[in-house]
């Protein structure tokens, strides 16, 4: 396959890429990768017809090879600004700038004519390897297997357009350089199709693998507060119930509901109910800052369940986490609703055959707090048959 049939095909490619990019950033929910994304194929595209026409024409004007290398290390760029903006970071347009700038004025210098590779092939590399680099680096590991085919392709490039360089450098001037060696210019052109094709199904992947990920925690979180549901409730409490069978770890539960919540609807409406749970959720967090399995079970009863502590401490954790939220009312639509809540501890049992034990004596342990006045603690044990008294300002073990 000749040069020419490949930069054809190369922009075929890119055009290609521009599309299916556009067309997922107008069909989801327009994420700027998305159109970075697109913008890059059309770059590569323009890149190369450009090319193509001067290959077919025989054009030779200066300008015509300094236009394409800055529209192909634009398209270089846009994926990398791409990745950018889907790791919520800046595109930094203004790098590319300046590398544009560069390669420009590379164009319209004489005395850099016979080495343009050489010169311009560190910029692309720079470019690729940073994109890799930033993928790479990321700490959530299930993400980078999505990112892995688009890291191996940047690496993968660079690589061959330092080989390119390379070899340029070494026969500048004899005549045997880049571009004398058609099976050169054959390989760097199939290498750039290759790279537009995979960059097109490693965007898509990366895309996908990213809404998946933000579906499936929709399908787990709270929709009011943010907070876990009952099925991922399942899930992790499951997943820590096991874990404390191999290992012996202990696992504790903490639920609470907010007092009388049935009369601050009745009274303030349920747009006020609902500013309630918000609020009472947010002071909780500050307490339990740390605690990533924090889970709304209920309209207004809540569970927290804290592994790899001592029952001491998570009593202090859930009375600071009663105090709080008895000294911080909610001031919404020109009410101040002053709120309180009950709380119960369980610790897991050794005779315990299933996590849902540990949530059930919680939660008759909140009950128990409700049916003893209410705004305090209660930790679950031989007591809540009736012997004790849990005490506002501390937890009791019962």
């Amino acid at each position: 396959m000749d040069s020419f049939t490949l930069v054809v095909a190369s922009a075929l490619a890119a055009t290609i890429m521009a599309g299916s990019m556009g067309l997922l950033y107008l069909a989801s929910s327009r994420r700027v990768c998305l159109f970075n994304w697109a913008m890059a194929g059309l770059f590569f595209a323009a890149s190369n017809l450009i090319g193509a026409c001067a290959i077919k024409f025989r054009v030779d004007h200066t300008l015509v090879p300094a236009v394409g290398n800055l529209l192909y290390i634009a398209g270089h760029y846009g994926i990398l600004a791409g990745l950018r903006r889907h790791l919520a970071l800046r595109a930094r347009w203004d790098l590319l700038a300046v590398l544009a700038l560069a390669a420009f004025g590379a164009h319209l210098v004489p005395a850099l004519q016979p080495a343009l590779t050489v010169v311009l092939s560190p910029a692309v590399m720079a470019i690729d390897l940073g994109a890799a680099w930033l993928l790479w680096r990321q700490p959530d590991r299930g993400a980078r297997l999505a990112y892995l085919p688009m890291i191996v392709l940047e690496l993968g490039f660079a690589v061959q357009q330092g080989v390119r360089a390379l070899v340029e450098a070494v026969h500048l001037g004899s005549g045997a350089g880049m571009a004398h060696c058609q099976f050169l210019q054959t390989c760097g052109a199939l290498f750039v199709l290759v790279f537009l094709s995979v960059a097109t199904m490693s965007c898509a992947l990366i895309v996908t693998h990213d809404q998946t990920r933000a579906l499936r925690l929709a399908s787990l979180t709270d929709v009011l507060t943010g907070w876990l549901n009952r099925r991922a409730l399942h899930d992790i409490a499951l997943r820590e119930f096991r874990r404390s069978e191999r290992s012996g770890a202990a696992i504790h539960f903490i639920t609470f509901d907010i007092d009388h919540f049935k009369s601050i609807n009745d009274r303030h409406g349920h747009g006020v109910g609902d500013a309630a749970i918000c609020h009472v959720t947010a002071v909780a967090a500050k307490v339990l800052r740390g605690c990533d399995a924090l889970f709304r079970i209920g309209g207004e009863e809540f569970a927290v369940l804290v592994a790899d502590s001592v029952l001491a401490d998570v009593c202090r954790i859930a009375e600071r986490l009663r105090e709080m939220v008895a000294a911080s009312p909610l001031v919404t639509e020109g009410h101040t609703v002053r709120m309180t809540v009950s709380v119960g501890v369980a610790a897991l049992d050794v005779d315990d055959m299933r996590w849902e034990d540990l949530l059930r004596r919680a939660d008759e342990a909140l009950y128990h707090a409700k049916q003893h006045g209410r705004n305090r603690v209660s930790v679950h044990g031989v007591g809540l048959a009736g012997d004790d008294q849990p005490m506002r300002g501390h937890a009791i073990v019962c």
